[in-house]
């Protein structure tokens, strides 16, 4: 065997050597020592832990390090690891061994003990057997598990526990705008007609559940609540439930109505006898109201009647508003004196001032309740009683003063109810539809007879008119007639100025003319006797002319053929046909000579014969 084999079986066999005959135990860092006496005097019959020496469980634990005389004919060592309860997280502690809970608890007190890491002074100090109500926090503990049983959300599974979940080992987190109800499940029992434990000093918002037993605490609902923000509260000690924060919106304020607390003192005063109202924190109405902003109660003994501080319209017979107060009023049905029926809509607007909201919630109890209560008889009386007092034609035009009564009344008869009435509107009047028939042929009948009258004034006005008219159209005529008068005389007087004109112009006329007769007659004979003898010179040269030319075509033709050439112009000037329609040529040289002349001759034998 090796030099090393031989020095490990030495030192193994040194440590049994130590173990048996010293009673070495040895406990690590991370562990705790469980120590079971074998031999000792017996324990009581109500005892499970030994704290004087007594055989079974000892409460006193062994730390880590090295334990002698613990030999194990007399001792058995029992070893566990160390409890750690993670950040953010709690543990609950259950005592096996202990005093009786009293039958008004639940939880075991909370006893001096190291945070249950001494058992000895957990059971001479009077640590009580069952559920405690101390916990344990963030952190590492050396617990006696013989004596403790300790839960945390590594071994909630196997325990079983009912209404406990790993949620509820962890700090308790009250959200933003949230406020944390609590219930408390330890305590004195709630006075008779207390629905709610009232505030109890020094408990660290439930966090020392000792402390607020103590100091006189109640079990169930309590009138304390939490803010946001992180608590270690035992669950079986407490229960918490979210809720959000009551919100005061701007032009509202909100009215308390407690239904637990201290006392329910009047501080109202003498003159206000319908309701107490009350301090902040009391049973009743609240005097102050709640103003605009989140506020932390607990809704579950509290209620908050939202008023509006600025001005709230009312409709009769018109759509609901925003704030819906309205929606069941309608429109208000009123009879005349003369037996009419008619529907009347209405607009009201009220104001509740802030100082006086808690009175006006005091009387009526809600918002609600007062426009359904109060305003909806007032005003609807009011209008049925005014129209009953008067006729429907007159209430009809009467409206704008109807209007002002009733705006003066409603306002005396809510300063009573210390609200103010800003105004009231009368919207439509809707009378019956036979009143509404004889109004509009009233209304045609009146309107027909103004028409006449307009149409009346204006004939007579233009008749006025065409008298005028004519009037002015005859004197145009008699100033034409006037004017044609004196045109007359004076084309008269020029027509005999123009006569004697034209008798003096027709004798100078006739004298010139027979002036000019005689001198134009001296002028012709003159032309008649120069242009005859112009005449007869012409005409005499002209015969010398032609006897002449004739003299020269004779000597040149001959006389024979000039008294034919002759012939034939004469018989051209007349178109008398002279050639024969069929010729047949012959030899002789005078064959056509003969025939014209012979066509020429009997052409004038034809026309000698025929005349």
């Amino acid at each position: 065997m090796p030099i090393f084999g031989w020095v490990i079986a030495i030192i193994f066999l040194f440590f049994l050597f130590i173990k048996f005959t010293l009673g070495l135990v040895v406990i690590a860092e991370n562990q705790v020592g469980i120590l079971v006496k074998k031999i000792g005097k017996p324990l009581p019959n109500n005892r499970f832990i030994a704290t004087d020496g007594e055989a079974g469980y000892q409460a006193k634990t062994l730390e880590p390090g090295w334990h002698f005389w613990l030999w194990s004919f007399m001792y058995s060592v029992i070893k566990q690891p160390i409890t750690i309860i993670r950040e953010g997280e709690i543990g609950l502690v259950v005592a096996r061994d202990g005093g009786q809970i009293p039958a008004h608890r639940i939880l075991g007190g909370v006893i001096e003990c190291n945070n249950f890491q001494d058992a000895t002074k957990f059971l001479n100090n009077g640590g009580e057997k069952g559920r405690q109500m101390g916990l344990l926090t963030t952190g590492v503990y050396r617990i006696n598990t013989s004596l403790f049983e300790v839960i945390t959300t590594d071994n909630i599974e196997q325990k079983n526990l009912s209404g406990i979940t790993k949620e509820y080992l962890k700090m308790t987190q009250i959200k933003s705008d949230f406020v944390g109800l609590v219930t408390v499940l330890d305590g004195k029992p709630l006075v008779e007609g207390r629905i709610a434990g009232t505030s109890i000093l020094n408990h660290s918002s439930f966090q020392d559940g000792e402390s607020f037993i103590k100091n006189g605490g109640f079990k169930g609902l309590q009138e304390d609540v939490l803010r946001p923000g992180s608590y270690t509260i035992n669950p079986w000690f407490a229960k918490i439930e979210q809720i959000p924060m009551t919100e005061i919106d701007i032009g509202y304020v909100g009215v308390v109505v407690s239904s637990s607390g201290d006392s329910d003192e009047d501080v109202s005063g003498i003159e206000f006898t319908h309701t107490n109202l009350v301090k902040k924190g009391n049973r009743g109405i609240w005097a102050e109201p709640l103003f605009p902003g989140k506020h932390a109660l607990n809704t579950k003994i509290l209620k908050v009647e939202k008023i509006p501080t600025t001005n709230i319209v009312l409709n009769w017979g018109r759509e609901s508003s925003t704030h819906r107060y309205d929606e069941n009023l309608n429109s208000i049905t009123a009879r005349t004196r003369d037996g009419f029926s008619m529907s009347i809509d209405v607009s009201q607007i009220i104001h509740v001032g802030a100082g006086m909201a808690s009175k006006v919630i005091a009387r009526v109890g809600s918002m609600q309740n007062l426009v359904d209560n109060i305003l909806q008889p007032i005003i609807g009386n009011y209008f049925r009683n005014s129209c009953q007092a008067s006729e429907a034609l007159d209430y009809i035009r009467t409206r704008s003063e109807r209007q002002k009564e009733a705006a003066q009344f409603i306002k005396d008869a809510l300063l009573e109810y210390d609200v103010e009435a800003v105004d009231t509107l009368i919207g439509d009047l809707i009378p019956p539809e036979q009143l509404m028939l004889t109004l509009t042929n009233r209304k045609i009948a009146d309107e027909e007879k103004t028409t006449y009258a307009s149409q009346k004034l204006a004939q007579d006005e233009r008749k006025k008119l065409l008298e005028a008219i004519a009037m002015a159209e005859s004197q145009a005529e008699v100033v034409k007639q006037e004017q044609g008068i004196r045109i007359s005389t004076s084309m008269a007087q020029q027509s005999i100025e123009a006569a004697k004109g034209q008798s003096e112009r027709v004798k100078v006329e006739a004298n010139a003319q027979a002036e000019s007769l005689r001198v134009s007659s001296i002028a012709q004979a003159e032309s008649v006797r120069v242009k005859a003898i112009a005449e007869a010179e012409a005409i005499e040269k002209i015969g010398e002319a032609r006897a002449k030319a004739y003299q020269a075509s004779a000597n040149a033709l001959g006389a024979k053929n000039l008294a034919a050439v002759e012939i034939i112009n004469k018989l051209a000037d007349k178109n008398i046909k002279i050639t024969p329609d069929i010729y047949a040529g012959g030899s002789e040289g005078g064959g056509m000579q003969g025939l014209i002349m012979a066509s020429i001759l009997s052409n004038l034998q034809d026309k000698s014969a025929k005349a």
